[in-house]
């Protein structure tokens, strides 16, 4: 990341499968370079990872809209841990992710941008902090729950039918729990040493938990050119819907956003907080890099400028 001019926070409505088509008229602005290209550089390649029970068919339409506005543009939906096998464990589905993306990166040495959709922004978001000498030059977030989930939902109703949220610690913060990749990201802020102590996945890459390669994490994650949030009140799925902002509730169930959660520690090895630290540039490097962001009634109430 180089500022906080390269980061897009687009509040709105959420984007399902089928509701992807409201991405489509901000693509142009997001896939142009974080930094200046050659004049008539080729466009860098797309890859998409989808999220909880999707399928590389869900984002049919989107790679029918790159290809038209974009052509020439190699994008590539990986088809990997659809429908019920992207319950597989997390760190599962990064290392299955990281090896399909890996000799993409390799052929395109200009970058690539990285769209991931819901569940699939949570592994992407690991993947980037995991992986040496990525080129990613834009990382999009679609409706992903950055900083966890904690609400109840019909899959989640579906797969813990006699669990309610707050009693759904009991499952997700155990071992067998974790095995579940819903359970990775599962939040309670009423439990908040459980789920400390028990989160094998969101806790590490959040920075909440010390552990030994945080400091190389963190290096990782910085080479990302630009991050773009997108999310919004309408999500009816990511609760808060502002975890897709890195916002989540206290103890009171009262959302803090992302520049108000408390430290984590050590601070300087969060994730979290080094997304504080890329906001809090100076003026001038503000002035520099201007903040790039989009309205429009398309997106529903509520859309605005979430990073600045």
């Amino acid at each position: 990341m180089k500022s906080c001019g390269s980061m897009l926070g687009l509040r709105g409505l959420r984007l399902p499968p089928a509701g992807i088509l409201l991405l489509l008229p901000f693509l142009p602005l997001l896939l142009l370079p974080a930094a200046p290209a050659p004049h008539r550089a080729p466009y860098k390649p797309v890859i998409v990872v989808h999220g909880l029970f999707d399928s590389s068919y869900s984002f049919r339409h989107l790679l029918e809209y790159i290809n038209e506005t974009h052509p020439g543009t190699v994008v590539t939906v990986l088809d990997l841990f659809d429908g019920r096998e992207s319950l597989r464990p997390l760190w599962e589905q990064v290392q299955g992710f990281g090896e399909a993306v890996a000799p993409i990166m390799a052929k395109a040495p200009q970058g690539v941008h990285l769209i991931c959709y819901s569940q699939g922004g949570l592994v992407c978001r690991a993947l980037l902090s995991v992986m040496d000498e990525h080129n990613v030059d834009s990382f999009i977030s679609l409706s992903s729950p950055q900083m966890g989930q904690y609400g109840d939902t019909d899959y989640l109703k579906w797969l813990f039918p006699t669990s309610m949220r707050s009693n759904l610690y009991r499952i997700c913060y155990s071992p067998w729990g974790q095995e579940f990749s819903i359970c990775n990201y599962w939040h309670d802020p009423h439990h908040d040493d459980l789920y400390l102590n028990a989160s094998s996945f969101l806790a590490l890459i959040n920075g909440e938990r010390d552990h030994p390669n945080a400091t190389a994490w963190r290096k990782n994650f910085l080479r990302v050119g630009r991050l773009v949030l997108i999310g919004g009140p309408d999500d009816g799925v990511i609760t808060p819907w502002q975890s897709s902002f890195f916002g989540f509730y206290d103890a009171n169930e009262t959302v803090l956003e992302m520049e108000e959660q408390p430290p984590a520690q050590p601070a300087h090895q969060s994730e979290l907080l080094l997304l504080r630290l890329v906001c809090w540039k100076s003026p001038g490097e503000r002035e520099r890099q201007p903040a790039v962001w989009s309205q429009g009634e398309s997106w529903g109430p509520g859309m605005n400028r979430a990073v600045s």
